[in-house]
């Protein structure tokens, strides 16, 4: 039996993001300038959400998501603008029971003193943004979705053909480096060697080198090359959504492959990889055999059914409607549908 690396994955999930640490690596990209919680080592972001405690701050508090990324938008600080200090102090005194991981005030808008006092008092990470309120969420949110995804470690390579993410699977020594490399040198560009970072989006996966390895490839009899280095910085991509799994399965004239290859396209065989189905094709590889054209010819077959163009089924709905003509004892010639324009 053929090793298989999508059996037993070891699939992991972060369970935190400390504040401070989104804030270092984040605050550019966010814009972020902090008030208060400086010294904070506590508080940690546990989730994806972020909420805007409207309701919360006119004293509901019931439903109220305390465990998430409190955002005052132009909304919420208008509202606290008018009720004055007084009643501003009294609405933060109320919230200071609940444990929010951190604060964040939007539109470039100053945060009120009374949010200041509870934030530092309670050593809560406090910061503003000029961004607006939506355009914070959202790149926020993309941010925290990406953290907080499921993700695993597969042994195989994955490359972009004709913007196509294949992955790569099969036995050590198969020949998945060395296909992918020719790939590579016709043009086509390297995501990741041995070692495939894999996290899931929704019912999208994504694939990305390991942070060691980087865009360094092992070719047997020769050590260890820097795709980006020998080939420039058009041969290689940081991350890619994966397509297709390609496997490949050693030949032999006995047994033939572990398992049966599709030979007229119309199985559409899916392997499940942490619940999301991918389209799956083996291939057997026997010495001499061009698997760079093959891989070409498998993300372009790929690109046609994208647009709704199925080579195999339309050649087997052919197949059908003239065996029905056959049985129904319509005569029928090849050479009448050949076409007959003389040649110039």
């Amino acid at each position: 039996m053929a090793y298989c690396p999508l059996d037993n994955l070891n699939i992991q999930n972060r369970e935190k993001l400390p504040v401070l640490e989104f804030y270092k690596r984040f605050k550019n990209d966010l814009k972020l300038t902090i008030h208060a919680g400086e010294t904070s080592e506590n508080s940690c972001i546990l989730e994806v959400g972020l909420h805007r405690p409207g309701l919360a701050l006119t004293g509901y508090t019931s439903v109220y998501s305390s465990h998430q990324i409190q955002i005052i938008g132009h909304t919420e600080w208008n509202y606290l603008e008018s009720i004055g200090p007084g009643a501003r102090r009294d609405a933060f005194n109320k919230l200071s029971s609940f444990n929010a991981p951190m604060w964040v005030v939007t539109h470039g808008q100053k945060p009120h003193q009374e949010l200041v006092d509870m934030c530092s008092a309670k050593n809560i990470p406090l910061f503003s943004s000029p961004l607006y309120t939506f355009e914070f969420i959202f790149k926020t949110r993309a941010i925290l979705e990406k953290y907080f995804a499921p993700y695993t470690k597969i042994h195989g390579s994955l490359v972009d053909v004709f913007g196509v993410g294949m992955l790569y699977i099969g036995d050590s020594n198969v020949g998945k480096s060395e296909c992918v490399l020719d790939l590579v040198e016709r043009g086509h560009r390297l995501v990741a060697d041995d070692a495939v970072e894999i996290m899931q989006l929704g019912n999208t996966l994504i694939g990305m080198p390991d942070a060691l390895i980087g865009h360094c490839m092992e070719i047997r009899g020769i050590g260890i090359i820097d795709i980006r280095s020998m080939f420039g910085i058009h041969a290689v991509r940081k991350i890619k959504k994966i397509e297709v799994l390609v496997e490949l399965q050693m030949w032999n004239q006995t047994g033939g492959c572990s398992c049966a290859t599709d030979r007229t396209g119309l199985l559409n065989e899916t392997e499940s990889i942490m619940g999301v189905q991918v389209p799956h094709i083996v291939i057997p590889v026997t010495p001499g055999k061009n698997l760079t054209v093959i891989s070409e010819v498998i993300a372009m077959n790929t690109l046609m059914k994208s647009a709704g163009e199925n080579s195999s089924q339309a050649f087997n709905q052919r197949l059908l409607e003239r065996i029905q003509k056959k049985a129904s004892g319509e005569n029928w010639d090849a050479f009448l549908d050949m076409d007959l324009t003389p040649y110039e």
